[in-house]
């Protein structure tokens, strides 16, 4: 079994075990494998996901995510928070603003400073949403939203009343989903603030998603909810989210490390 070095962080209780592939020999390892190995709660370390650091041939570096279940996203907007935070610390940069190659393309987050230069937050520019029109399932009605992944959005007068187990796996595979969807409940607080819960692709409950903030805010304002500024208050905390006249979406939020470690683990 290989013995790995890794950090443990989170954005907004979102929580990845990350791995620099610069340090850390993963050739002939099934990545896959790994992350399912990794992120069991109760017999690895425990997470939403895997991030894995890579030199890129396009971008400053390459994040690779993998979810709980060994599937691979596009995007993950708390993980890339996480990420920036790391490699910003790691490699002492001295650029602000870094550029991080994803499968959803190329990502710009740029950190926010403290007084004394430790990361208070990261502010990444999500580029711009695609509205893929409306489904009707299970008594709701979604919005297809994607931000460089999949989104199914909607609007609820009461969170309390949503069983996620049970609405959250049949949306994320409903056949009107070719590659599965993140699904959203989104109840509409005012015209600047919304309240969140996500069922992540891949990964299941989740106390925040980066992108679905994002996607939610897209949805609320394309149906006349709210601005197109707004907080979202996800279980986890919250994150502030704008869709500018430019059509670009700003996602701000913080990233925290909670520890290192090393172990080993099948893969």
């Amino acid at each position: 079994m290989p013995e790995l070095n890794f950090t443990k962080m989170h954005g907004l209780g979102n929580d990845f075990v990350l791995i620099d592939s610069r340090k850390e020999k993963l050739d002939g390892l099934d990545l896959g494998q790994l992350a399912q190995n990794i992120c069991a709660r109760h017999f690895g370390v425990g997470a939403d996901g895997l991030l894995i650091v890579w030199p890129s041939a396009k971008a400053h570096y390459r994040m690779q995510i993998i979810n709980p279940d060994g599937s691979e996203p596009e995007m993950c907007g708390n993980g890339i928070r996480c990420f920036a935070k790391y490699v910003y610390e790691t490699d002492q940069l001295k650029e602000e603003v870094i550029s991080v190659e994803t499968l959803a393309g190329i990502m710009l987050p740029a950190v926010i400073l403290g007084p004394d230069k430790q990361v208070l937050g990261v502010e990444v520019d999500m580029g711009k949403p695609k509205d893929e029109g409306k489904v009707k399932l299970a008594g709701h009605e979604f919005h297809k939203i994607s931000m460089g992944n999949p989104h199914a959005v909607a609007f609820v007068d009461d969170l309390s009343g949503i069983d996620l187990y049970e609405l959250g796996p049949k949306i994320e595979n409903d056949q009107h989903f070719p590659n599965r969807t993140n699904v959203e409940f989104v109840k509409v607080l005012n015209e600047k603030e919304i309240e969140v819960l996500v069922w992540e692709r891949g990964a299941g409950e989740t106390l925040a998603c980066g992108t679905g903030a994002c996607a939610s805010v897209v949805a609320a304002s394309l149906a006349g909810k709210i601005k197109r500024r707004g907080l979202v208050h996800l279980p986890g905390g919250k994150l502030e989210i704008e869709w500018g006249e430019d059509d670009r979406v700003l996602m701000r939020g913080p990233a925290q490390k909670v520890f290192e470690g090393k172990s080993q683990f099948n893969a």
